[in-house]
């Protein structure tokens, strides 16, 4: 694995410009820096200098001059002359850490570059420094035309903004979908592996400031990282990711205490369960004092936790909290908990109502350094689901927001999902729970609820393959997580276009079809596999073919209850599981009746008759069979499009995606014709169009 693939500098600058006066255009600013910081040689703001010179060499040719000076941390590129003023007001400006001030000016004239204007970017600290870098680079990768006048202060809205790594030590990565993983192999971390610096860099690039570096399934050797022989190799991670001002965390086994061999118990109540943690924390902590805390999954698909024991979540989770408590360590506490075993003929049993009735009773019993991470969803990452009813539901409990990078049920890293229209369609959501305007983004920046700790959070997508992705195109999916954990406020079809031309090249033809197909590519995906919200039909573990009643008669949950008559599932308060009741009043009455619940959700919510109108005016059988066809017709569509592009894209990458294409057109005709063909033998209703079903 080599960075030689044109993938695997994803969005970071990767070739020099063709174009000489896009180079010309920018040359007086970029040709000089003048650097004030105290300088260290592995602080971000080190990477923040290092990341600008080499964005400019990679992109021009160019190699700017520097000075380097004590000071706060500011950086001036062009004529420092004329940036004086703004460097003096942008001095005077209180920015928070992470925060960072850009100021591009064109000189004298104003409105036309004049040759002697400057750039002055100022962080609130080496962290902010480096994120202005990163921005400035995006910039001048994005901008044909030379700079143009800019004045511009951000601060992150999330004050957490994390990624999971699902990394085993074996090397494997539980749902990667883009090959091994670039922390382990053999049981060893991964140390001399320059893969792992690069992704800090990626990660850091789009604001990312926190990461957990193994599987939430934690298995045996993973319980080790933990304990002293490892902690040394930790803290060669944690300083990779430091460098870059990323927070390394660890998901812990709670099971710990017996796993490795020195309790009997694991009861959060047991004076010497409570002595092990807290000597396990000083041992952590002495070793890599920038630690930042344990993720936890625990009472969760046959992982240990306190309920062996008679406790509940917070006790569980308050063990751990007092542990870390006196080294500022966190506890991130998985809210994903559900009975993985439940009887599938049990009509009242709903998966969907778990997280909120194992926790919502739990709320103001956590201690100040626990956050609760809550999935998008009640159910488990489906490419349409409701916004989980707990999020905002507990206002003196710290919590995040999870999502899914990894397109587990979203095609795998094979079909093209961009996933950041669904989660803007999550954090655009209104809860209700504080009134109007209290919306998931909102509480994930601790605006509803004044609590210390909140945020986002989301599995990664990423392995050791050239391209990190598996499908060059889900790097879109990484970088739109980063870029909205940043500012929620952005909109999607923006990320798609920045990204696509930082990848494919600003104003190429190819950015241009890349930006298109990026955001048709959740609604097609849905168009093709589960219909209207029910979710799942997928082939069980595997979770990529088409098998619609593959879970139906699961332990795992019955998601469609499909007969001759209909399809969907009763979640209502007067007929159903009752779990629309967990929403506001607003939102409870909007998705308790078919009549006003969105059309995207009517089959997560009611039972209703094939026949039922939708309020596109199609019955639901006939909005089956006919987002079947649109969807495979729409993929085919894609692959026309791309092959136009041959000889603008280079060929590894034009080869990559069409071949990933072809193989989405398989998925999407295998999706439709399944699909189809048990919905129509379940109803017997005819396709209005005639179409081929395969009766």
């Amino acid at each position: 694995m080599t960075d030689t693939s044109r993938g695997y500098k994803a969005w970071l600058p990767a070739e020099r410009w063709r174009d000489g006066q896009r180079i010309e255009a920018w040359r007086p600013l970029l040709e000089r820096i003048e650097a004030s910081m105290e300088l260290r040689p592995n602080g971000p703001g080190a990477a923040a200098l290092r990341e600008l010179s080499r964005g400019i060499g990679t992109l021009t040719g160019l190699q700017p001059s520097l000075t380097l000076k004590a000071g706060p941390p500011i950086l001036t590129l062009g004529s420092p002359e004329a940036a004086r003023p703004a460097l003096n007001e942008l001095n005077a400006l209180p920015l928070s850490e992470e925060a960072y001030a850009l100021r591009i000016g064109l000189g004298s004239e104003g409105a036309e570059w004049s040759g002697s204007g400057y750039a002055v970017l100022r962080g609130g600290s080496e962290r902010g420094l480096l994120h202005a870098v990163f921005r400035f680079l995006r910039l001048i990768g994005t901008e044909q035309d030379g700079p143009r006048e800019l004045h511009e202060v951000e601060s992150p809205r999330s004050v957490l903004r994390m990624i999971d790594q699902w990394d085993n030590m074996d090397g494997s990565v539980e749902r990667g979908y883009s090959g091994g993983s670039i922390f382990y192999r053999d049981n060893r971390i991964l140390l001399e592996s320059e893969r792992i610096a690069d992704y800090a860099r990626l990660l850091a690039s789009v604001g990312i400031n926190a990461i957990s570096v193994n599987n939430v399934n934690v298995h045996r050797e993973e319980t080790k990282l933990i304990a002293a022989p490892l902690l040394h190799d930790v803290k060669r991670l944690a300083d990779v990711f430091g460098s870059f001002g990323i927070r390394l965390f660890l998901s812990v086994n709670y099971a710990a205490p017996i796993e490795l061999g020195e309790l009997g118990t694991a009861d959060p109540l047991d004076e010497g369960v409570r002595r092990w943690w807290k000597r396990t924390a000083e041992e952590i902590y002495a070793a890599v004092p920038e630690f930042g805390g344990f993720v936890v999954k625990a009472d969760s698909e046959n992982r240990p936790g306190p309920f062996t024991y008679g406790r509940d979540h917070a006790d569980g989770a308050n063990l751990l909290a007092d542990a870390l408590a006196p080294f500022g360590g966190l506890v991130l506490w998985r809210c994903f908990v559900y009975d993985c075993h439940q009887d599938w003929r049990d009509r009242s049993t709903d998966r969907a109502r778990a997280a909120y009735d194992h926790f919502r009773p739990l709320d103001g019993r956590f201690r100040d350094n626990v956050i609760l991470q809550i999935k998008n969803g009640p159910m488990d990452f489906q490419v349409r689901e409701p916004v989980s009813p707990l999020f905002g539901a507990m206002p003196k409990t710290n919590h995040v927001m999870e999502f899914q990078i990894a397109q587990e049920y979203t095609g795998q890293q094979r079909d093209v999902c961009f996933l950041v229209p669904q989660w803007k369609k999550s954090l655009d959501f209104d809860t209700f729970l504080n009134g109007p305007g209290s919306t998931v983004k909102r509480i994930a920046a601790g605006e509803v609820h004044p609590l210390p700790h909140s945020g986002v959070a989301a599995v990664s997508n990423i392995g050791n393959d050239d391209n990190w992705t598996g499908h060059h195109l889900a790097q879109a999916n990484l970088f739109g997580f980063g870029r909205l954990a940043w500012n929620p406020d952005l909109d999607a079809e923006e990320i798609a276009a920045e990204w696509s031309a930082l990848t494919f090249g600003a104003g190429t033809p190819a950015a241009a079809f890349v930006r298109e197909l990026l955001m048709e590519s959740w609604p097609v995906y849905e168009s093709y596999t589960a219909p209207l919200g029910v979710g799942w039909m997928v082939q069980p573990h595997y979770h990529y073919a088409v098998d619609v009643d593959g879970y139906e008669y699961s332990k795992w949950g019955t998601y469609h209850f499909a007969d001759r008559n209909g399809i969907g599932v009763d979640r209502t308060l007067g007929t159903g599981t009752g779990y629309a009741g967990q929403y506001a009043a607003e939102n409870r009455d909007l998705y308790g009746s078919p009549e006003s619940c969105p059309d995207e959700l009517l089959l997560f919510f009611h039972h209703v008759p094939y026949t039922h109108v939708l309020k596109s005016g199609k019955t639901v059988i006939q909005h089956i069979y006919d987002s079947r066809f649109e969807g495979a017709a729409r993929v085919e569509s894609w692959i026309e499009r791309w092959r136009e592009l041959e000889g603008g894209v280079d060929d590894e990458r034009f080869s990559h995606i069409l071949r990933r294409l072809e193989g989405q057109l398989e998925n999407a005709r295998q999706w439709r014709d399944v699909v189809n063909t048990y919905f129509y033998r379940k109803s017997g209703i005819p396709d209005e169009q005639g179409r081929n079903i395969y009766a």
